[in-house]
């Protein structure tokens, strides 16, 4: 199984956060992982995540202004 997973943002990384259909795809095709989409409606898979990332220490945005990967996961699982 591969450790590391090339992925590129537009193909398999999504600009607003996120993987793609494609990412999930592909890395779970590399690892034998089961990445799901998000769950932005609710359920237990949304709190659960909301509850771990949120805890996540690291900054929100990155020096030039903009949000960093963890603020943008945040906002597309709407937590």
């Amino acid at each position: 199984m591969a450790k590391n997973v090339s992925l590129k943002i537009g193909k398999h990384k999504s600009r607003t956060g996120g993987l793609t259909a494609a990412g999930r795809k592909k890395y779970n095709k590399a690892t034998g992982s089961n990445l799901k989409a998000p769950q932005p409606g609710g359920g237990p898979r949304k709190r659960s995540f909301c509850a771990r990332f949120k805890g996540m220490k690291g900054p929100m945005k990155k020096p030039n202004g903009k949000p960093t990967r963890k603020a943008l996961a945040l906002r597309k699982w709407k937590c």
